[in-house]
């Protein structure tokens, strides 16, 4: 078994999106919240245009998809998401580190991630730091942890 990791192709963003939708589903989530968050979990062709988006194949099957974004005066982790199937066989952890180099070679000093709770360990464990908690931008009223990634100058 083996995992790949390559850059997104722009006929891949829906797909890309129904991953992270999947993924985020996985953790209970009601229809309700699903729906308010639709958009959020959405893979932006303007992102894999700019080489931004990069995917986890595990034997040939798509199994995790990460995305950097603009935000502000610095960069976000704008999607970070591993199939259900998938997890648990450190594709996320490649994943991450693979996204991390990307924003190296991009230039970019740090990297915000407002995370899902049930995800924020993961983060802590691949090196970010907590910061706080941040409104969601997807659910009213909601919380986040807010954690920064310091990148690696390559």
């Amino acid at each position: 078994m083996s995992t790949v990791i390559r850059p997104a192709c722009a006929e891949e963003a829906q797909a890309l999106s129904d991953l992270s939708h999947r993924s985020k589903a996985h953790w209970g989530y009601d229809e309700g919240f699903m729906a308010l968050s639709r958009d959020a979990l959405t893979v932006r062709d303007a992102w894999i245009e700019a080489g931004m988006v990069l995917v986890a194949e595990h034997d040939a099957a798509l199994a995790g998809v990460a995305a950097i974004a603009p935000d502000g005066d610095g960069h976000e982790v704008a999607v970070f998401f591993v199939d259900p199937a998938m997890m648990g066989k450190g594709i996320g952890a490649d994943l991450f580190q693979a996204m991390v180099g990307l924003a190296a070679e991009s230039g970019i000093a740090k990297l915000g991630i407002l995370s899902d709770p049930n995800a924020a360990g993961f983060y802590e464990k691949m090196g970010a730091r907590p910061i706080g908690m941040e409104p969601s931008d997807a659910i009213p009223g909601r919380e986040l942890p807010y954690l920064e990634m310091d990148v690696p100058k390559r």
